[in-house]
């Protein structure tokens, strides 16, 4: 049976302004996952969203919001200048692990934080600043390399999962791997692109953090499909 979801809107506030999130929990929740969106996304980015779903069936909490302000969203559709701005965006993200821990529907949680894309990069920079309340980092599609220099920083259990069409990417991700103390686990997907938009991709995605999460933020792990599981 799906745990029972107490949905809401909120805003985490920042130096620039209040950023809109969704927080999902679950009943018996069993730890919350922030989302470091990545470039020019935003709450509502369906990859992400879909992600969340798992991990709130999986009892798992859930807190996308925006790392740019609504007025900031408007420049960057226009100008770009802010999705590659990665101490803006873990800054960002910053604030939002700072507000789960003080906010008294999510300060007795565990923490953990998923990043796609340039926002991995954040989420990364966030796990460094903030040794003691996030316990683990999963990253889809990311660009690891964006932090280059708070990766020796990065004790946490850290998942990188990367399309194994994403030839570019997935080296990266090993070239970043290799600068972190605590070596990360590398999830290769076959037969995926670098937005796993082929058939049940995105879906193994999702399960992977799933159980990731799971084991890190002291839950029991679910059963995971395999890439030979899948058609």
């Amino acid at each position: 049976m799906m745990p029972m979801q107490q949905t809401e809107e909120v805003r985490v506030p920042t130096e620039a302004g209040d950023l809109p999130g969704f927080l999902e929990l679950p009943e018996a929740c069993g730890g919350l996952v922030l989302f470091a969106h990545g470039s020019g996304s935003s709450r509502f980015s369906r990859r992400n969203r879909a992600v969340a779903q798992t991990l709130n069936r999986g009892g798992l909490g859930t807190l996308l919001f925006d790392l740019l302000t609504p007025a900031e969203h408007q420049r960057d559709q226009r100008t770009a200048e802010y999705r590659f701005d990665i101490p803006l965006l873990i800054r960002r993200l910053v604030y939002a692990i700072d507000w789960a821990a003080r906010n008294p529907r999510t300060a007795s949680l565990a923490i953990g934080v998923f990043g796609a894309s340039t926002g991995a990069a954040a989420a990364l920079g966030a796990a460094a600043l903030r040794p003691r309340e996030v316990r683990a980092v999963v990253s889809r599609g990311g660009r690891p390399d964006l932090a280059a220099d708070m990766l020796e920083e990065v004790r946490q259990p850290t998942l990188f999962i990367v399309g194994g069409l994403d030839q570019m990417v997935l080296d990266l991700n090993r070239e970043a791997a290799s600068r972190m103390p605590t070596p990360p686990a590398i999830e290769v997907v076959p037969g995926a692109s670098h937005l796993f938009e082929e058939p049940g991709k995105l879906e193994l995605v999702a399960a992977l953090a799933r159980d990731f999460f799971h084991a890190h933020l002291r839950l029991q792990p679910s059963t995971m499909p395999t890439p030979e599981d899948l058609p």
